[in-house]
């Protein structure tokens, strides 16, 4: 009877001690990664920069005398040609000046006419006798400023002819007016740029480049492109690099001439792509998410696996960073061939198994979550 009774109750405790029991932990799947084949090659620097068209001859054309403006006969974006007749300031107190001039001029020539009436007439006089040698010399010394006197007032005529046609500003060249500074009714001052005028058939990409940037930019390879066509690239070629900084950017400006002659509108947005060759060792681009530390110090994460097996585990190994792109790094340090974990990165530790894209492991799982979402 007694045995019976620990029977009874020795059965419970065994199935609650068997219920209690751990259970056997699952085996862990390979995780799926996203994988970039370290690929070594020659470095390349690549930089990008932003710039305007401009037209290599502009001018800036002013009055050479001050005025008011009573005329303009050209707005922005006009096409004009060389003498045509931009805008005329009020010329009244020139042409009063200029006949001023014209009559001065008129009476030193009638003084230095009579001047040299009178020596004549002593010269005469002085074979007789009748006239002194000092007399003489005296008559002949005031014909000749006289005659001086005469010439200065025909320059001074002549001045003040050129002043009144100064007050018509014409094209100095042929193109396309780029700046209109004054309006009629503005009193403008002498030597004071009021119209830009650019020759269209010469454009330039011009940009400013960074201090740091300047060495590498003279010996880079250049391509350029407009916003308003971004997949239409022409080369160009440096013509000009500015010796010294502008002070406010402290940036070096610099002029690229077109290697192909094209048409390209004045004052559009233009991307300059320059692309040199780094000295020094071969390095591989990775993408820039596949860069992690170890110890404060750059590191990939890289899949080792025995043979061609889809499976492997995850290193992380340091790496040299020797320039960056937009979306890319410059690194050196693993073998070539080895496969990088692209993405992800944060969730990686040392000793993971993971499947490579498109293996049977990777599909697998990738076909277990899609159900488990369901």
């Amino acid at each position: 009877m007694k045995n019976s009774l620990a029977a009874v109750v020795a059965l419970p405790i065994a199935a609650m001690l068997c219920a209690c029991s751990p259970d056997k932990p699952p085996v862990q799947a390979p995780r799926p990664v996203h994988t970039a084949e370290l690929r070594y090659d020659q470095a390349r620097e690549v930089n990008r920069y932003v710039g305007t068209v401009q037209s290599r001859h502009e001018v800036d054309q002013a009055f050479r005398v001050g005025g008011k403006v009573v005329r303009r006969s050209v707005d922005v974006g006009q096409l004009v040609h060389e003498g045509d007749v931009l805008a005329v300031l009020d010329d009244a107190d020139y042409r009063l000046a200029e006949d001023a001039a014209r009559q001065q001029y008129a009476a030193a020539v009638t003084q230095a006419r009579q001047a040299d009436s009178d020596r004549l007439r002593l010269g005469n006089l002085k074979a007789d006798g009748s006239v002194s040698v000092a007399d003489d010399e005296h008559a002949t010394s005031g014909a000749q400023t006289a005659r001086a006197a005469a010439e200065a007032e025909g320059r001074k005529l002549e001045l003040a002819r050129n002043r009144l046609g100064y007050t018509v500003l014409r094209a100095s060249q042929s193109g396309v007016v780029t700046a209109v500074r004054f309006e009629v009714g503005q009193v403008v001052p002498e030597g004071l740029p009021v119209v830009s005028i650019a020759n269209p058939g010469e454009p330039e990409i011009v940009v400013d480049v960074p201090e740091d940037q300047v060495a590498a930019f003279k010996t880079a390879r250049f391509k350029a492109s407009l916003a308003s066509a971004p997949a239409d690239t022409f080369d160009v070629a440096l013509r000009e690099l500015s010796p010294q900084a502008a002070a406010q950017t402290r940036t070096y400006r610099a002029r690229l001439k077109l290697v192909d002659p094209r048409a390209l509108p004045l004052g559009a947005t233009a991307t300059l792509l320059t692309d040199r060759v780094m000295s020094g060792a071969q390095v591989a681009a990775v993408p820039a998410a596949a860069i992690t530390q170890n110890n404060g110090q750059p590191a990939l994460w890289v899949v080792k696996r025995a043979g061609k097996e889809p499976v492997g585990t995850v290193e992380l190994l340091p790496v040299s960073v020797h320039g960056y792109r937009n979306d890319e790094v410059l690194v050196s340090g693993p073998p070539a061939g080895e496969q990088v974990v692209t993405a992800g990165v944060q969730k990686m530790a040392p000793g993971l198994k993971v499947a490579l894209p498109g293996s049977a492991a990777s599909a697998a799982v990738a076909e277990t979550n899609t159900v488990a979402a369901r």
